[in-house]
């Protein structure tokens, strides 16, 4: 598992939000840019679980949909392991399981043409009878029936839907998929299911998975690694065990706080204050000092360094010295 898979370096996603030409000219506007992703650099290792992690708003969509090739970066680069740069990955080697399986999937086609579509796109399956028998295959995979095949999406619960949508991320034989919150939109007692469907499949057949949600304590039962996100800057990375036993930078402390824990009962919290400010125009210096209950006057002044698996003013003691 030290063989990185996937390298990304100070990746940028940069959109042009402003009005019509002719409206700004009247109104004597100037355009408006939002930067969704700023400078993010991360690695994960072939047969391990990468998660981002953040409120709404933090980036972590964006980042999973320039991986995965749906948005174009305005900076920066994301490497496969064996692709040289310019070049794509092999069809089907990299897939994605979306959000909402209802949303997802095609209303108008039977289960079986959905799950065999990327076999036909990335052709390791050209023959119409080892496509069928290989749906038949993954559907049983998910746990549910071959039979099934011949439904509709409208005739499954959200839990299955989802199974189908991780059969057709599976049929073409990929060995790295994106997981953009594919358990959000579900119950939580479906999603317990889905989560542990997830880790029996990356365990049987190798996957590597990046994992995004805002769900804390479903990113601790699946992650090796975590990545937190703060107005589209990575502000930490650590071991998943590591973080929630020490975070180094305050907003991960104050995410992990607002979990619920029956241990901390009578325990005072620290709710995290203010909203989160717009990326139109983020805030200078670090992003998080207007909400950090510890911020110095240099984070106003200077963007942190990120050291120590944390991008944090508070961990060099030159800066806190010269406070």
């Amino acid at each position: 598992m030290n063989e990185p898979i996937l390298t990304v370096q100070d990746l940028r996603r940069v959109f042009d939000v402003s009005k019509p030409w002719l409206e700004r000219v009247l109104a004597r506007e100037p355009r408006q840019l939002l930067t969704a992703v700023d400078e993010v650099s991360f690695s994960i290792r072939k047969g391990e679980t990468f998660a981002l992690v953040g409120e709404s708003g933090s980036g972590k969509s964006t980042v999973a949909k320039m991986v995965v090739g749906l948005l174009g970066p305005s900076g920066g680069t994301v490497r496969f392991a064996g692709v040289s740069d310019g070049e794509r990955p092999r069809p089907g080697m990299v897939q994605m399981i979306f959000q909402d399986p209802y949303a997802s999937l095609n209303p108008r086609w039977r289960v079986a043409d959905i799950i065999a579509e990327p076999m036909i796109v990335t052709g390791p399956r050209k023959d119409g009878a080892s496509r069928a028998a290989r749906v038949a295959e993954l559907l049983t995979l998910v746990g549910l029936s071959p039979r099934d095949g011949d439904k509709y999406p409208h005739q499954f619960s959200g839990g299955q839907r989802q199974r189908i949508a991780i059969a057709r991320a599976l049929s073409s034989e990929p060995e790295f998929i994106v997981c953009d919150e594919p358990t959000s939109a579900l119950d939580v007692s479906v999603q317990a299911q889905i989560l542990n469907l997830m880790r029996e499949l990356q365990e049987r057949l190798g996957l590597t998975y990046l994992f995004i949600s805002h769900n804390l304590a479903v990113v601790r039962h699946m992650a090796h690694r975590i990545g937190v996100m703060y107005l589209g800057r990575l502000v930490e990375v650590q071991e998943s065990d590591a973080l929630f036993d020490a975070p180094k930078h305050p907003y991960t402390r104050l995410l992990i706080d607002a979990v619920p824990n029956l241990a901390d009962i009578g325990r005072d919290r620290v709710p995290v204050q203010g909203e989160v400010p717009s990326p139109i125009n983020p805030p200078t210096g670090c992003t998080f000092h207007p909400r950090c209950p510890i911020a110095m006057p240099v984070c106003s002044r200077e963007r942190p360094v990120f050291r120590d698996g944390a991008a944090c003013h508070a961990l060099a003691p030159q800066a806190a010295a010269a406070e």
